[in-house]
């Protein structure tokens, strides 16, 4: 799989990392035109020449323009939340596991360009909806798991299947967000957003029992 972003050392965001190739230029040029026009209103031709390539280019990378929103979406999501796991996976206190996922959360924020077009266009094309967090699903969850199984042999979670931890983990923090609303809303102070963090990070790790 062709990854077109990098995490930035200093803010986890997603970065171009390979401008130089036709495909990776299409998906950047997309991120950027299905957040500020939306989907309906981007057309292949400004995709194109947003992406510095003809027409025909566009189309013999993607089969139509639907396959490029989901691929923008995907690509992105596996992008952040792999980060995401590589820490959360080797943290074992409360305090911890909050403040990894505090600032993950931030930063998701801060990339307003993919929660538009996770979020925003993914919700408005039902159509898109439900393979986008097919692929987003499997794909976390292929990669969450091994993440799961590490940290258990290390001691720092309790054995269980590490495929169920990590389901109910991306449901938990990633798949809710394919609601109408983001995790915590868009305008979510940093208050808001270190409760958000916290209370998931308390329920993931001691569940909801008394």
């Amino acid at each position: 799989m062709v990854m077109f972003y990098q995490r930035s050392p200093k803010t986890g965001l997603a970065e171009n990392c390979a401008e130089d190739q036709p495909r990776d230029r299409i998906l950047k040029a997309a991120l950027k035109l299905f957040a500020k026009k939306g989907y309906e209103k981007t057309t292949t031709k400004e995709l194109a020449a947003k992406a510095q390539v003809a027409e025909g280019t566009l189309f013999r990378h993607f089969s139509n323009k639907k396959t490029i929103l989901i691929e923008v979406a995907t690509l992105g999501w596996t992008d952040l939340l792999t980060d995401f796991l590589t820490e959360l996976s080797e943290m074992g206190s409360y305090k911890a596991i909050a403040q990894v996922m505090r600032r993950r959360m931030l930063n998701m924020h801060q990339n307003q360009d993919l929660l538009k077009v996770c979020f925003v266009e993914a919700q408005s094309h039902p159509e898109l909806q439900e393979r986008i967090q097919a692929e987003v699903i499997d794909k976390m969850t292929a990669i969450a798991e091994p993440f799961f199984e590490s940290a258990m042999e290390k001691g720092v979670y309790r054995q269980m299947d590490p495929k169920i931890v990590a389901q109910v983990f991306l449901g938990m923090f990633a798949i809710s967000g394919f609601s109408d609303n983001t995790i915590a809303g868009p305008n979510a102070s940093p208050q808001e957003l270190r409760e958000m963090a916290e209370g998931i990070a308390d329920i993931f790790l001691h569940g909801v029992l008394a």
